[in-house]
């Protein structure tokens, strides 16, 4: 059995638990899960959702089943979400844009009250797995945990996010004798942080990501990788990304746009090893397009004789679900890495599934390449 808590019951969050239970039961096909077809140890029908947090009032002290009937709209949901509880977590003041309503932690307590509170929550619920999927923040790295520790401690709110104490809190669960993954799906430095990479070393847990690569960015760099392979020079790339959802609406705010633009762009140098001029960050909100996503990708590049070629592609996503399949596999590798005794991060898992795969200085790859690694990686560890 594989214990999940969920961070952020926003969309993806609740496809996730309506499409796990779906999977449990048998009513639908595992599409989306790109391992659906790999022997694990574990299967789906082996994971646990046993909680989730979340600020939103509309959300905070209902079941999974009661958000996703009266927040989100959905029918036909499964029982067994009835009985999966939504806590109140940490906003910092992040959220006030968003006209949400808010309930949190942090508007009762002091920081350390509020990460003793979610060590209680780990405590009670015990989960192998924490996926964070709360909406986008901006942040840098951290070098020293030590800094974050004094900023807890002296109660001093600038500069942090509640990603940072979300996994802090994980990390101080797992001094306690248990392991832990912490699954990062949003931009926040974790797995880029040496800070955090080197506290889940020690104590023998995990920190995944950072920010999942579901729709636009895995394509555009597999044409990437597909023009280099060919010996192709890229002149220009432009990605442009307009939704309708809570995540597209937060990146309205300059500080979490230019959060997800960093972590989106870093495939360009990094695959073509040259820094073609580009264009790469979600651009803009439109409420009507709801969760499915506009995307449109424009790439010129010279070939043979100095002719100019370029590459057009329009596509609309849905943009939860892309990503709420990915978690089935995450949630199964991160299980198994933890029992065969991996700690700190995992690059071979970071660069399939995130657009900035830590741990830090690791270098983005295509999906073509980073999959056969994936494959590779788990052959020689993760399968008995």
């Amino acid at each position: 059995m594989i214990r999940v808590l969920v961070i952020g019951q926003g969309m993806v969050g609740t496809y996730f638990a309506l499409g796990l239970e779906r999977l449990k039961s048998g009513e639908m096909k595992p599409y989306g899960v790109p391992l659906a077809d790999l022997e694990l140890k574990y299967s789906p029908r082996d994971i646990n959702l046993v909680a989730s947090i979340d600020v939103d009032a509309r959300k905070v002290n209902r079941s999974v089943y009661q958000v996703a009937r009266e927040v989100y709209g959905f029918e036909r949901i499964p029982s067994t979400l009835k009985h999966v509880r939504i806590y109140p977590g940490i906003e910092l003041g992040l959220m006030r844009d968003l006209n949400v309503p808010i309930i949190s932690l942090d508007s009762e307590l002091p920081l350390r009250g509020c990460v003793d509170k979610l060590c209680d929550y780990y405590s009670s619920f015990r989960p192998d797995v924490i996926l964070d999927l709360s909406t986008t923040q901006y942040a840098a790295p951290l070098q020293e945990l030590s800094v974050l520790e004094e900023r807890i401690r002296s109660n001093r709110i600038e500069g942090l996010v509640p990603s940072q104490l979300y996994a802090y809190a994980a990390l101080k669960y797992a001094e306690g004798g248990r392991t832990v993954a912490y699954v990062n799906l949003i931009p926040v430095p974790l797995a880029n942080s040496s800070a955090f990479v080197s506290a889940a070393k020690e104590v023998s847990s995990l920190i995944l990501g950072d920010d999942a690569a579901t729709g636009a960015t895995p394509l555009t760099a597999d044409i990437l990788e597909h023009l280099k392979e060919r010996n192709k020079f890229v002149r220009s790339i432009v990605q442009l990304n307009i939704g309708g959802n809570m995540d597209f609406l937060s990146l309205l705010d300059r500080e979490r746009n230019l959060a997800k633009e960093h972590t989106k762009s870093s495939i360009v140098s990094d695959i073509l090893g040259y820094e073609a001029p580009h264009y790469i960050r979600p651009t803009g909100y439109l409420k009507p397009l709801g969760d499915k996503k506009v995307v449109a990708i424009h790439i010129e590049y010279e070939s043979f004789l100095g002719v100019t070629d370029e590459i057009f592609v329009n596509m609309r996503i849905n943009d939860s679900p892309a990503l709420a399949g990915y978690l089935i596999d995450l949630t199964r590798l991160a299980k198994l890495a933890l029992e065969r005794g991996f700690s700190g991060t995992i690059y071979e898992i970071n660069a399939f599934y995130m657009k900035h795969p830590g741990p830090p200085g690791s270098p983005n790859l295509s999906r073509i390449l980073a999959y056969t690694r994936l494959l590779q990686f788990i052959e020689r560890n993760l399968i008995a």
